[in-house]
């Protein structure tokens, strides 16, 4: 279930500014629903609840909207991607809704994605830096599993001699069938049935790239994640800052980067398969003569 080409971007998405701090690890607040503040460097500030105004139209051919700047915020000072999970206090249940996990479109995933659409959908140096990470955090002899995959898995090239299997899971049949970096590949949509058609410990890695906010099902999906797991392998995700809105979940249009990394961790968490989680920023270096590029972050998790 990658993200896919769009002719234009949702004008008129209204979010909710949700600041809070709080002393020590990042938490939920009383009401057990959102985030609060993280350690030190955070600026004090009461609750806020205030709609932003509907943002302008923006045109996004190829790789959906950038959400900087939508939705609810943490007032992060100088808190860095690493922090967020590092001792994070979880409710004793998890805090989420069913209608945190309603899309705009509730239509059928299977019309949206029907369309072939090879593009890419985070810029360059972003997948540059994915691929970097995986070459150095992937093990040689690895069989993995790329969920919500789509023309192009981002490993590198030379993982079709160095690893072994690599299976991908996806919507579109056209585009899996081009995918060079997988071995097999399987069409099915996890927001309908989250089962995962793979025997147990069938994969040291599972990834998922910039797709874990189209998810309606996130529990359901890291259980069976960890169940085709090897003892001791790993689920990596990785995120970016862009999203097409009807598809995406409410509660990831009303949060940002930060919160987006509290949210997977959270569905670490609560799935109950895995250690606790950890956040790396490999985003690409801002450049004072080229600008910046897509930030991008990885959240993983360990089998138990």
């Amino acid at each position: 279930m990658a993200l896919r080409k769009t002719a234009s971007c949702l004008a008129g998405l209204t979010g909710v500014l949700f600041v809070t701090s709080l002393p020590g690890s990042l938490s939920f607040n009383s009401s057990g629903r959102f985030f609060g503040g993280l350690s030190s460097g955070l600026r004090s500030s009461s609750v806020n609840n205030v709609l932003r105004k509907p943002p302008p139209a923006v045109a996004q051919a190829t790789r959906g909207m950038a959400l900087s700047g939508f939705g609810m915020r943490i007032d992060a000072g100088n808190i860095k991607i690493e922090d967020i999970l590092k001792a994070p206090k979880w409710p004793e249940k998890f805090p989420f809704t069913d209608a945190d996990f309603r899309r705009q479109d509730e239509s059928d995933d299977v019309v949206f994605y029907k369309e072939a659409r090879l593009v890419t959908h985070i810029d360059d140096k972003a997948i540059e830096a994915l691929t970097e990470y995986y070459a150095t955090n992937i093990k040689p002899g690895s069989d993995i599993l790329d969920i919500c995959s789509s023309w192009i898995s981002h490993y590198p090239k030379d993982f079709t001699k160095t690893m072994g299997k690599r299976s991908g899971l996806g919507m579109n049949e056209f585009e899996l069938s081009k995918n060079e970096q997988l071995t097999d590949y399987v069409v099915a949509n996890l927001n309908k049935d989250p089962k995962l058609p793979y025997d147990d410990a069938s994969f040291d890695v599972v990834t998922c790239v910039v797709s874990i906010d189209y998810l309606n099902k996130p529990l359901e999906v890291f259980r069976e994640v960890s169940r085709v797991l090897k003892p001791g392998g790993k689920f990596i995700i990785s995120q970016s800052n862009r999203c097409f809105p009807t598809k995406a979940i409410q509660i990831w249009l009303q949060t940002n980067d930060f919160e987006h990394v509290f949210i997977i961790g959270s569905y670490f968490h609560y799935s109950g398969g895995f250690k606790p989680a950890e956040a790396i920023d490999i985003s690409p270096r801002v450049s004072a003569f080229f600008g910046g590029t897509d930030p991008m972050f990885i959240i993983q998790g360990e089998k138990k």
